[in-house]
């Protein structure tokens, strides 16, 4: 195993790969304040080149946190399968990517090759790609989960529908869902973040959801984005939930300040898939994002993309619905500008599409980022021609609960019509039925008034 490099007549020798793999991410404002990114555009490169010359094997040998220090770890490395893992372990991480991004490569292919990477090896693959290799080899790989309907489709692209209120009043909830609805969104889910995630207003949120649900018979599914295990309790006391929900990270020491384990998810899906409302088989969502380790002195000196990557690794244990990065969310401390947010959405899609995840993006950012809407359009739009999942929107784009900017309603449609793309199937129907697309699937004339629903 090699880990130095000569460029520019200049020899660089790094330490471990771990060191490696910090200094071949590009440029994080997370990394930077942890001490551990490449300090010139050079040393990166030499990263980059050390890094590409790696074996899988290596990467296998030397997980980012030891084997026995971290139970992320252990899920990672135990679930790999050890036949498609032994005929490529050789491999070089630029034998990887030239082989995803191969002509012939298909995206079954892709996925039997997922099955034998470890996170740290989707990590690693990622680190070698342009945005544009990303954009290429995340449209490649398809993606599916059922719920009470099926996301994920060649063709399709969903939203979340996030009718979020500051003071959780439930007629403005469901006058945001109604809106969201007029214009198309919701068919991946209608998620709430409560304010109050007290046990009795989590229980009420959910039955309101059902109840707008069951009254206009929308084909979707729903979900109130509280701690696991207020949702848990909630569910075991009659509340009818669609799919549990949780943020997750990629150490076990992160996991543990979000207050959950492996064996807490599980059960959680388990509970789910027993006592939830869903057809399932997948029941779970979760939500991620880049520097969330770094936030709460979980990452173990290891850089930000690392630790997301390998969060995929630990939630597609459970068998998900949903995922999603809240790419932009955490803040400037973590992803700096609009660059650093569009390049961290490309790759946290592209990482979870690799890693067997329906995978979506919260197309976001906060209001002290160097970063604005026309960003995030290009971003989405980005998105949606590799091959997204699903996108989150929320009423004009901004989230007046959390105090951050993402899409509007309006916008999903939009991608759809420009890159003739299409919601869910039922969903669609429904859509049509209610007189908000038409029959080539672009929005009437009264999309957009949530009155509509109430005639």
């Amino acid at each position: 195993m090699i880990l130095s490099t000569v460029l520019f007549g200049r020899t660089y020798q790094f330490k471990s790969i771990n060191e490696v793999m910090a200094k071949a991410n590009e440029e994080k404002s997370g990394d930077v304040m942890a001490g551990i990114a490449a300090e010139s555009a050079e040393e990166r490169v030499a990263a980059k080149v050390v890094l590409a010359n790696l074996t899988l094997e290596d990467l296998r040998n030397n997980p980012a946190i030891p084997y026995e220090q971290d139970e992320v770890t252990r899920i990672i490395q135990d679930s790999l399968n050890e036949k498609i893992y032994d005929s490529i372990k050789r491999w070089t991480v630029q034998e990887l990517r030239e082989k995803i991004l191969d002509y012939n490569t298909s995206g079954n292919d892709i996925r039997r090759i997922s099955r034998g990477l470890t996170s740290e090896m989707v990590a690693a693959v990622t680190k070698l790609m342009s945005n544009l290799d990303l954009i290429t080899a995340g449209n490649k790989i398809t993606v599916t989960a059922h719920c009470n309907t099926t996301i994920g489709l060649e063709g399709t692209l969903s939203a979340r529908l996030q009718p979020n209120h500051p003071s959780d009043n439930e007629d403005g909830i469901v006058a945001s869902i109604l809106e969201g609805l007029a214009y198309g969104s919701g068919d991946a889910v209608v998620g709430l973040n409560p304010v109050d995630d007290t046990l009795e207003s989590v229980k009420r949120m959910f039955h309101r959801l059902e109840e707008v649900k069951n009254k206009y018979a929308i084909p979707t599914q729903n979900s109130v984005l509280a701690h696991v295990t207020t949702q848990m309790q909630a569910i075991r006391e009659g509340a009818p939930a669609d799919l549990i929900f949780q943020s997750i990270a990629g150490s076990e020491k992160g996991n543990t300040a979000f207050g959950i384990s492996g064996e807490l998810i599980a059960e959680a899906r388990e509970l789910a898939l027993r006592e939830g409302t869903a057809a399932g088989p997948n029941v779970m969502y979760f939500e991620t994002g880049q520097g969330a380790e770094l936030s709460s002195n979980a990452h173990h000196g290891v850089d930000q993309l690392t630790l997301e990557a390998r969060c995929y690794g630990f939630g597609k244990t459970y068998e998900p619905f949903l995922v999603n990065t809240v790419v932009g969310f955490i803040g400037p401390e973590y992803l700096y500008d609009s660059k650093q947010v569009i390049r961290a959405g490309l790759e946290d899609h592209f990482m979870g599409k690799l890693s067997g995840l329906p995978m979506g993006v919260d197309v976001c950012y906060t209001n002290h980022m160097k970063a604005d809407q026309d960003d995030m359009e290009i971003l989405s739009t980005l998105l949606a021609q590799a091959g997204v999942n699903f996108l989150i929107t929320a009423p004009h784009g901004d989230d007046v609960m959390l105090n951050y900017q993402s899409l509007g309603y309006h916008e999903i449609q939009t991608l759809r019509e420009l890159l003739q793309l299409k919601p869910i199937k039922e969903f669609e129907e429904w859509l049509r039925k209610m007189d908000v697309i038409d029959l080539s699937g672009r929005l009437t004339k009264q999309a957009g008034d949530a009155s509509l629903f109430l005639v």
